[in-house]
C-alpha cells in the first residue's frame, strides 16, 4: 500500500498532514489515545494522528470476531459511551464500529499484531481472553492481553495502557515545573515498571522474581511499542535503551 508524506485528512480539512516520526509520546487527535514513532502532524494546529488513525481504511475484519465487520467512525455511533472490547477503555473519537455485533475497536487496538517477536528470544502472542494471571492485576479471563509463548508471561492490554496513563500524568503534572527537561520526561513515560508489581506477584521466590522481572523488560518494549501504534524494531530498540536505564 503506497503511504502518502503528506494530505489533508477529513478531520482537519485546513491544512495539509505531514509524516513525522517522534520518540516522544503524544496524543492521537483522532482516537485520543497516546501514540509513538510514526504519526501525522500539522504543525500549524499542533494536530497529530496515528498512523493507523490516519490511513484507517473504511472498513476491517478481525480475527478474534470473525463474523463481524467493522466500520470506520470518527466517533463512536448513538448517544452512549461506548468502550473498546480489546482494552475496555472508553471510545473518545475515532473507532471501528460492528453495526450488527455491538462491538467496539480503537484503531491501535484493531492494528494490534497477533504474534510479537523479540528478536527471537522470546514470541508473544494476542489473545482474546486470559486462563493464567496477568502480571499487572492478578486477574484472568477476559480482555485482550499479550502472553509469552512458554505461557508463564502474561500482561493485559488494558493494563499496560493504565501505566502509561499514571506515567503520563506525572509528566503533565510536572509540565510547568521544569520545562527544560520535559523532553526526557517525555522519553521515560512510555516505560513504566513492572518490577514491584512482579515482586509482590512472586514474593518469596527471589530467583524466579528476577527472572520474571528481566521477561518483562523483554515484553515491555515489544509489548508498549505496538500499543503505542508503531510496533517497529526502531521503537522498540528505543524503549529496550530507556529500559536498561
Amino acid at each position: 500500500m503506497k503511504i502518502d508524506k503528506e494530505f489533508i485528512h477529513p478531520s482537519h480539512p485546513n491544512h495539509k498532514l505531514k509524516m513525522e516520526y517522534s520518540e516522544t509520546p503524544f496524543c492521537c487527535d483522532g482516537c485520543r489515545e497516546a501514540g509513538i514513532g510514526l504519526k501525522y502532524r500539522c504543525d500549524t494546529c499542533d494536530f497529530d494522528l496515528h498512523k493507523v488513525c490516519a490511513m484507517a481504511p473504511n472498513s476491517i475484519a478481525h480475527a478474534f470476531y470473525k463474523k463481524c465487520e467493522f466500520r470506520f467512525y470518527y466517533k463512536a455511533p448513538g448517544p452512549h459511551k461506548r468502550a473498546c472490547d480489546a482494552c475496555w477503555k472508553e471510545v473518545q473519537g475515532f473507532v471501528y464500529h460492528c453495526t450488527s455485533c455491538g462491538f467496539d475497536l480503537h484503531p491501535c487496538c484493531a492494528n494490534l499484531p497477533l504474534r510479537l517477536d523479540d528478536n527471537e528470544q522470546h514470541n508473544f502472542y494476542l489473545c482474546e481472553k486470559l486462563s493464567s494471571a496477568c502480571h499487572r492485576c492478578g486477574n484472568k479471563g477476559l480482555g485482550w492481553s499479550y502472553r509469552s509463548e512458554c505461557k508463564n508471561y502474561s500482561l493485559h492490554v488494558s493494563c499496560v495502557k493504565e501505566m502509561l496513563v499514571e506515567s503520563w500524568q506525572t509528566v503533565y503534572l510536572n509540565r510547568n515545573k521544569n520545562g527544560k527537561h520535559i523532553r526526557e520526561a517525555q522519553m521515560s513515560v512510555m516505560v513504566p515498571s513492572l518490577k514491584g508489581t512482579l515482586q509482590s506477584h512472586h514474593k518469596g521466590r527471589v530467583g524466579k522474581a528476577k527472572r520474571c522481572c528481566q521477561m518483562a523488560s523483554s515484553a515491555l518494549r515489544v509489548i508498549i511499542s505496538a500499543i503505542l501504534g508503531d510496533p517497529t524494531a526502531i521503537i522498540a530498540a528505543v524503549i529496550g535503551v530507556l529500559l536498561s536505564k
